[in-house]
C-alpha cells in the first residue's frame, strides 16, 4: 500500500488526505474525537492525531477535554 504513495523532498510520505478533507471528517461528527476523525478518513488514530495537531498549529481547528477524552471543532474561516 505505502509503495504506491508519492514521497515529499524529505522521503516522507505525502498525507493520503487533504486538510480539507481532515476538516471535513471533523465537521461531520463535530466536537470530534480523533478516533472518529481516523474512521471516517480510514487512517490509524496517530495518523488522525498528528494531522489535528498540525491543524490546531494552524489555526484551523481547536481542542477542549471532555472527561478523559479530547475533542476537535473546526474554526470558522
Amino acid at each position: 500500500m505505502d509503495e504506491d504513495r508519492e514521497r515529499n523532498e524529505g522521503g516522507r510520505f505525502e498525507p493520503e488526505h487533504t486538510d480539507e478533507e481532515v476538516l471535513e471528517a471533523v465537521r461531520t461528527h463535530e466536537p470530534a474525537g480523533t478516533k472518529e476523525v481516523a474512521d471516517e478518513l480510514g487512517i490509524a488514530r496517530q495518523s488522525a492525531d498528528y494531522r489535528l495537531r498540525g491543524l490546531l498549529d494552524e489555526g484551523r481547528v481547536s481542542k477542549k477535554k471532555v472527561g478523559n477524552s479530547l475533542v476537535w471543532s473546526a474554526e470558522q474561516e
